[in-house]
């Protein structure tokens, strides 16, 4: 397992998703829900104070592993931090990610209306605990990079 620091990124229209792991990637631990508006500018600057080793974006496919139109938006997110940031974006099949947020913030007693404040973060968690596990089980990162050349063709 590769030490240090991870954000994981949950993308939705709306609104960002945040998370981030220690430095020994144990534990992730929900950070921040962004306006998408202003998304790229505050994961820059939270990258900027804890400088990770790699940010971790949610790649939404459809249960058949098949694109959508949050596919294609989610890569071209990645693609636009890739070009702003130094670190490596790794992009990660997040399927049911928010899904199962959503579950447990209504096991865990949260109303819907408190839900959306909270779901993004909680979904980010998801995806990055997700990743750091299969890390750690198989040994290599999973997903794929963003290399800086896809993200010029976006």
């Amino acid at each position: 397992m590769r030490m240090g620091p991870r954000l994981g990124v949950d993308v939705g229209t709306a609104r960002v998703g945040l998370a981030r792991c220690d430095r020994e990637g144990l534990l992730a631990t929900p950070l921040a829900t962004l306006p998408r508006a202003s998304a790229l500018a505050d994961i820059a600057q939270v990258a900027a104070e804890i400088e990770p080793l790699e940010i971790v974006v949610g790649l939404p496919l459809a249960l058949s592993g098949r694109e959508t139109a949050s596919t294609d938006d989610a890569q071209v997110f990645a693609s636009q931090l890739a070009n702003l940031l130094s670190q490596p974006i790794r992009m990660v099949d997040e399927r049911l990610s928010t899904v199962q947020a959503a579950h447990r913030l209504r096991s865990a007693g949260k109303s819907s209306k408190k839900q959306k404040s909270v779901i993004d973060q909680a979904a980010a968690v998801i995806l990055l605990q997700h990743a750091i596990d299969a890390e750690k089980l198989g040994g290599v990162p999973p997903g794929h990079l963003v290399s800086v050349e896809e993200s010029d063709v976006k």
